[in-house]
């Protein structure tokens, strides 16, 4: 290859790496949600978790991304080179099935952004008996998933759209929450925020729980793996980058968090906040600032439009994934079989099955939409993080075998601190997800509900996964008969 042209594709700087990933990684739902579940006490939790967690995975995103630099199947590519093809399958498996709690909750977030836009409030959504909603949304689901079956070109125009106007307002609420007590003469809504045990958590069991929402909020660097060698020299620009990502999540996480301690009551934390927090924070924001609610109904749309794109565009690029490039050995030719328009079929046929499923079973023992929705959000914590433990996975069996490979960014170097680094990552991130099928309604007030919803954690992974060990004896039994 002519140098002059390898050298022209190596234009990123780590300023472009950084903004790249941040706003693939970053969205105000981060700070509502993780605020909702730990109070103003999620501050020291975001520095933990960051110093901890987060940029130790983003290194290891980028010095796997570096060695396998020419893998198309990301994750699942990683592990296969590093492994064997069936881990590798088991990996592209749980990327696409954690997608399926995802999917579900959409249309329960495009509804209560439609709510806000046109009524200016949630309440029809949360008045709603859960059992109607989810049918629903059921149907919203469905005419997406159509829509997504044909192959419709503008959803990814919208969705660059909805992206960026939601970063801007993400950044938005931000600088006025922030704001707000220095313009206006504004009393915090959580007391002694000037004390410093205002911040520290209690690290019990209920604490411990609330982990996984954190794991999901700072997930999905893997994205940023192709970026990785196209950067001017790799081994200074990317970890620069990621460090420069860590600032940037660290000042929008704590700055977002100590805005919402002013609007909300670390104390008496509403049941209905990761529902509708951003949406009422917004509201307030535009009392304060004298503008009504406009910054809320174009949050609300904006949200919807997101919501309607990310819903889209996740029923078939994960499923692409998985089946595109399909062993033959481990899916069956049903599963694989395409229409004209290139679209999996059966694929979609089962997306609608375990989605449909998800969406209406739970519905028939959680009765409240609030707690419905809380419980959904709750699930998806505990499921997509799933993904992450194959990242590790690459990355301890990469260390064990460093010597067989070449990269152009090495985030460690030696094998044993490398596989350490991998072993822990992984660790924590399994330990997160087992603590966070713990239900977070309190045993005491209602039981039943508990009982139900931690069955529902425990079962829901679990059937997910068993699902991914089946097909590949459906696929053997079929190569066998022909």
């Amino acid at each position: 290859m002519n140098p002059q042209s390898e050298q022209t594709k190596k234009q990123l700087r780590w300023f472009n790496i950084s903004f790249i990933a941040f706003t693939s990684v970053w969205g105000l739902g981060n700070v509502v949600n993780n605020y909702a579940q730990q109070g103003v006490s999620v501050i020291v939790s975001w520095l933990l978790i960051l110093a901890l967690y987060f940029i130790p995975y983003a290194l290891i995103v980028g010095q796997l991304g570096s060695t396998f630099k020419d893998s198309a199947g990301g994750v699942s590519s990683w592990v296969e080179h590093t492994t064997t093809k069936q881990l590798a399958y088991l990996a592209a498996w749980t990327y696409w099935v954690v997608h399926i709690p995802y999917l579900a909750q959409k249309p329960q977030g495009i509804l209560v952004a439609l709510s806000w836009a046109v009524n200016g409030n949630g309440d029809m959504v949360k008045e709603t008996p859960a059992l109607l909603l989810s049918l629903i949304c059921f149907a919203i689901f469905l005419l997406f998933l159509w829509i997504a079956s044909k192959g419709i070109k503008t959803i990814n125009a919208i969705s660059s759209i909805a992206g960026i106007a939601m970063f801007i307002m993400s950044m938005l609420f931000i600088l006025l929450a922030v704001s707000a007590p220095m313009v206006f003469d504004i009393k915090a809504a959580t007391p002694n925020l000037a004390d410093i045990k205002t911040y520290l958590p209690k690290f019990d069991l209920q604490y411990f729980t609330t982990l996984s929402m954190l794991v999901f909020a700072v997930g999905g660097a893997e994205k940023i793996s192709p970026y990785v060698n196209s950067t001017k020299n790799p081994e200074k620009e990317f970890p620069k980058g990621m460090i420069f990502l860590a600032i940037m999540v660290a000042v929008s996480a704590l700055l977002g968090s100590f805005a919402m301690a002013f609007i909300f009551n670390s104390n008496d934390i509403p049941k209905d906040l990761m529902m509708n927090g951003a949406y009422e924070a917004f509201a307030k924001l535009g009392h304060y600032y004298h503008i009504g609610n406009s910054l809320m109904i174009i949050y609300a749309v904006t949200n919807t439009l997101a919501q309607i794109a990310a819903l889209s565009i996740s029923i078939d690029a994960p499923l692409k994934i998985l089946l595109a490039n399909a062993n033959p050995e481990y899916i069956p030719s049903a599963l694989r079989k395409q229409n004209k328009r290139g679209t999996f079929v059966n694929g979609y046929l089962m997306t609608g099955i375990l989605v449909g499923i998800l969406i209406l079973v739970p519905a028939l023992g959680i009765g409240d939409m609030t707690e419905l929705y809380n419980w959904l959000l709750n699930l998806n914590s505990v499921v997509m993080p799933m993904r992450y433990l194959f990242v590790f996975l690459a990355f301890i069996f990469l260390m064990k075998n460093i010597q067989k490979f070449q990269s152009e960014y090495q985030f460690m170097k030696k094998k044993v601190p490398g596989m350490i680094v991998g072993i822990w990552c992984f660790g924590f991130t399994a330990f997160a997800c087992i603590l966070g099928m713990v239900p977070k309604v309190s045993y005491a007030a209602e039981p039943t509900q508990w009982w139900f919803q931690l069955l529902m954690n425990i079962a829901t992974p679990l059937i997910l996964l068993a699902l991914g060990l089946i097909l590949p004896f459906i696929a053997r039994r079929e190569n066998r008969k022909k």
